[in-house]
């Protein structure tokens, strides 16, 4: 993890937000740069499967080193914050896909345009769509 870490800074993805000193070494607090952090339509057509996984890997580690910024806080409390990760599975169709997305999006864009105050806190929400064909197959199989 810290290989992938150090390179998702000296790549610009992440940033150190704080850093203090535990038993003679720094532990560090970091965050996703949202600016560096996007991957838009266009540069995902073009890269290969290895480019994907790198670009995975960024995105996981940028998740990683979130929950690790907030549970380096004394006042963290995950199941009275609202910490959630879930995985779950649906079975669409390619166009009930595209509106799954869209409804993802508009839901998320709905909140991102809120400012600090009347009580809100900031909360960082990760996507991640992920075909699982090998489960669709053995599915159609046991069904025929």
């Amino acid at each position: 993890m810290y290989r992938h870490v150090a390179t998702l800074t000296k790549a610009g993805i992440l940033e150190v937000v704080q850093e203090r000193p535990v038993r003679g070494t720094v532990e560090r607090s970091y965050r996703v740069r949202q600016d560096e952090a996007l991957v838009d339509e266009d540069a995902r057509a073009g890269m290969t499967k290895d480019g994907h996984r790198q670009a995975f890997t960024v995105f996981t580690g940028g998740m990683m080193a979130d929950l690790d910024r907030y549970l380096s806080r004394d006042d963290a409390d995950p199941p009275n914050d609202g910490v959630l990760y879930r995985q779950g599975a649906v079975w669409v169709t390619p166009g009930e896909f595209t509106e799954l997305v869209a409804e993802l999006e508009a839901l998320v864009a709905r909140y991102t345009g809120r400012t600090p105050g009347d009580d809100r806190i900031r909360h960082i929400v990760s996507l991640a769509l992920v075909p699982d064909r090998a489960a669709g197959e053995e599915g159609r199989a046991s069904e025929a």
